[in-house]
């Protein structure tokens, strides 16, 4: 990550930016430099309800993913749901149609929650970003930073018993960690200042192309459905 993005990541997240200081490095000048993005004032969408959070969802401009998405994937499913399933960004289709997890990597979430006993309308779904990466390239620091508070605003409003991370992205996220999605899995986790349990998992995408990890991921959903019922609201 370059110095200027560093800064901004870190100040979008409340935390204070150091640099070493030393002389000057020759020919550092002749360098190009990239262009710095402005960063926002934090988000005031502590008090919105879901339609109130939706149009702000639909109408945010907080980074230059704006400026290239079709439309915005708020989520999808029913508010009153236990389950967040937590997805790292939209990918082309979802950008079309507006909702996460469609074409055959959402089939296999379908597939994936029916096999513990649950319907998709019955969970919530989401993504970290709101707005799709062009080319379907990972999430930068900064962009997830920006659109954080949209989904821990969903998070406050759902209230859900278990969060499942899908995927190195999400949870690499979510969690704040570098550590892989490998020694990731197995173990609870909790997220933000109410301490959701969250659990992490493989994306269906990447089960659609190494099938022979759908065993790992079958195993993660008993540990998640294990949590949940081991939770009280």
């Amino acid at each position: 990550m370059n110095r200027a993005l560093r800064s901004q990541y870190l100040a979008a997240l409340g935390l204070e930016s150091w640099t070493l200081r030393r002389g000057p490095v020759a020919g550092a000048s002749a360098l190009p430099q990239p262009a710095a993005v402005p960063l926002q004032p934090p988000l005031p969408v502590a008090d919105l309800g879901w339609a109130e959070l939706r149009a702000a969802v639909a109408a945010c401009t907080r980074c230059p993913l704006s400026a290239t998405r079709t439309q915005t994937v708020f989520g999808v499913g029913s508010v009153e749901a236990t389950w967040l399933i937590v997805g790292e960004a939209p990918g082309a289709e979802e950008d079309r149609q507006g909702e996460p997890f469609v074409g055959r990597a959402g089939q296999l979430l379908n597939a994936m929650l029916r096999a513990i006993g649950l319907q998709r309308e019955q969970v919530f779904i989401a993504n970290v970003l709101k707005c799709r990466p062009p080319r379907n390239r990972d999430p930068a620091p900064l962009e997830a930073a920006q659109c954080l508070p949209y989904l821990e605003q969903q998070i406050a409003l759902l209230k859900p018993r278990i969060m499942l991370a899908v995927g190195r992205i999400s949870a690499q996220n979510l969690l704040r960690t570098d550590v892989s999605l490998g020694r990731l899995r197995g173990q609870v986790h909790h997220f933000g200042v109410s301490r959701v349990p969250l659990v992490v998992t493989y994306h269906p995408a990447y089960l659609l192309r190494e099938p022979a990890e759908k065993r790992k991921a079958w195993q993660d959903l008993q540990f998640a459905r294990e949590v949940c019922s081991g939770v009280q609201r």
